[in-house]
């Protein structure tokens, strides 16, 4: 099983945190995803252009990496 680290800036609130959490984990491969203001821990098989274009598509004012 794969590992991939994200890094966040901006998100400010929890709601922010549970929406990319339901983005993350609704992926095809995502195993498991632990999600928290200033990145993430995304455990499956799935691309690191996924995992971002997944978060960047919920139109939040926040810079993923």
């Amino acid at each position: 099983m794969a590992h991939q680290s994200l890094n966040f800036e901006g998100v400010v609130d929890a709601d922010q945190v549970n929406r990319i959490t339901t983005a993350l984990m609704m992926l095809d491969g995502v195993d498991s995803a632990e999600v928290g203001r200033h990145g993430a821990e995304v455990e499956g098989r799935v691309r690191r252009e996924a995992l971002i274009k997944a978060v960047k598509a919920l139109g939040l004012p926040i810079d993923v990496k």
